[in-house]
């Protein structure tokens, strides 16, 4: 899973993508809005960390205006500011969450775990596999598995692949997938996302699924099922 993290405290937004790349999320992190908005843009986040007092373009600008867009990532509020009023006003404007400093990071997991559950991706999400067609993920395991047999991916496979159940029948641009598996500053090489497209195409072929990832010359991909 992708996470964008907007959070202009230099130490805390260190700690925390340390913690979140340790339990195995993908994670840009930025600290300010107006760059925090890029990302938003640009990389299509699975869910996004935001620090409601950012510089240049506050957190609730922000919120407002990607909620104007029409980008209904999830958005979990980390904030000092915790009134009543505070909270109320940061759900109104569009957030999903809201978490006040300072917090263990135990309970950031959690909630960052309860706002995925309670996205809705077109594959269906059960407990923590994603499921299309013949085919279960889970994610935190790296297992893929059909009725009649099951791989362990490695971390970089298991990336992708969510990426793509959480969004079948849909075209994702090799910039999506390379910025949300990588990350968008990463220097990686275009040619690596075709490798991982070809080991994820082996192991559906040797699965033996109905589900398949159709090339579309000069557009991406797509996951929908074989025919």
């Amino acid at each position: 899973m992708h996470i964008l993290l907007a959070e202009d405290d230099a130490n805390l937004n260190h700690n925390l993508t340390y913690y979140l790349t340790r339990e195995g999320y993908t994670v840009d992190s930025c600290f300010d809005g107006e760059e925090a908005l890029f990302y938003c843009r640009e990389c299509q986040p699975d869910l996004i960390l935001l620090d409601r007092m950012l510089p240049l373009l506050s957190g609730t600008e922000l919120l407002r205006t990607i909620r104007a867009q029409g980008i209904t990532t999830p958005v979990l509020i980390l904030t000092a500011m915790g009134t009543v009023n505070d909270r109320i006003e940061g759900l109104d404007l569009g957030a999903d969450d809201y978490l006040v400093k300072p917090f263990a990071v135990e309970e950031l997991g959690a909630r960052i775990r309860s706002l995925m559950r309670r996205s809705t991706p077109t594959a269906a999400l059960t407990g923590d596999a994603l499921c299309f067609l013949d085919l279960t993920l889970y994610p935190r395991a790296g297992e893929l598995s059909t009725p009649y047999s099951a791989v362990t991916l490695s971390r970089r496979e298991c990336s992708l692949l969510e990426i793509f159940l959480r969004n079948p029948g849909q075209t994702l641009s090799r910039r999506q997938l390379l910025s949300r598996v990588w990350g968008m500053d990463s220097e990686v090489e275009e040619g690596n996302l075709d490798n991982y497209i070809f080991f994820l195409r082996r192991r559906l072929k040797n699965l033996k699924s109905k589900a398949a990832i159709t090339t579309l010359r000069g557009i991406g991909y797509r996951m929908e099922e074989n025919r």
